[in-house]
């Protein structure tokens, strides 16, 4: 069955290392696109910082953002569907996270452009330090989190180190009890380790379900590119699930097929593979 749409991960999968779109991603896109494959971003980034390369695409479907907590529309802003942390969970995991001495960042403002709320960032944590100051029109500081929210927010999200990243993650999972979902995406090659805490409703899965539905798409029809184990949920749900050659060794022996790695435009091996040579 042909191929009609095609669900993408942005970072360690369209993208290069350096956040670049290689110019043969770029032409294989737009090769699907113009044999009538509707393409869609499924994104761990904030709205805004996906938003961009979404206009620069000049793709028609919305943006799914947040791992599947929020959808809008690029242009007009519109929310589409949103998977809010319910206010309560969210004081309880900043309690959890303070026990722990993590860094967090409460992400919010769903029906705007949207805004990373912090109480402090730890020195050591370069990475996050330099992805702050990359988005600080974003950021805004407060002195107490728990103060801060008092309406459900998009998601809570923490960085830091791989291996005391997994050891949160347990904790963190342990004390919740299954009120809510982590998705993790770790990168072992500079040790860091992203993890977003989410309503038990929200996943890029169930968002390209979603998707899918509205476009009269059968899974079958569905080929998905992903990276990282944020991306397990829409690999699963696609008739054809794509696992990027730079994933980690464990992801690429799960059954998914396997293409090249994001520095050699993998995604464009994919779409010629099972796309355009199909057609």
């Amino acid at each position: 069955m042909p191929i009609r749409l095609l669900a993408l991960d942005i970072d360690g999968t369209l993208l290069t290392s350096r956040g670049e779109l290689t110019a043969r991603n770029q032409t294989a896109l737009q090769a699907a696109k113009q044999q009538g494959v509707q393409v869609v971003l499924l994104t761990g980034r904030r709205f805004n910082s996906a938003r961009e390369l979404v206009l620069q695409l000049a793709l028609d479907i919305p943006l799914v953002s947040h791992n599947g907590a929020l959808t809008k529309n690029i242009e007009t802003l519109e929310t589409l569907d949103f998977h809010p942390l319910a206010a309560d969970i969210t004081r309880e995991i900043i309690r959890i996270g303070r026990a722990c001495g993590v860094d967090m960042i409460c992400c919010d403002d769903p029906h705007g452009m949207g805004t990373m709320v912090i109480e402090g960032v730890s020195e050591q944590n370069k990475a996050l330090h330099r992805y702050l100051e990359k988005y600080r029109h974003s950021l805004v500081e407060v002195p107490d989190l728990l103060q801060y929210v008092q309406r459900d927010p998009i998601q809570m999200m923490f960085s830091g180190r791989c291996d005391p990243m997994d050891e949160f993650a347990m904790e963190l999972e342990r004390a919740m009890d299954g009120q809510i979902q982590l998705f993790k995406t770790r990168y072992r090659s500079v040790d860091l380790t992203l993890l977003d805490a989410l309503s038990l409703t929200a996943s890029k899965g169930e968002s390209l379900a979603k998707l899918a539905r509205e476009h009269g798409v059968t899974p079958d029809e569905v080929m998905a590119v992903g990276d990282n184990y944020n991306d397990l949920t829409m690999l699963r749900f696609a008739g054809l699930g794509v696992v990027m050659g730079n994933a980690e060794e464990d992801m690429k022996q799960m059954g998914f097929a396997v293409t090249g790695s994001n520095e050699n435009s993998g995604v464009a091996d994919a779409i010629e593979k099972y796309i355009l040579a199909a057609s």
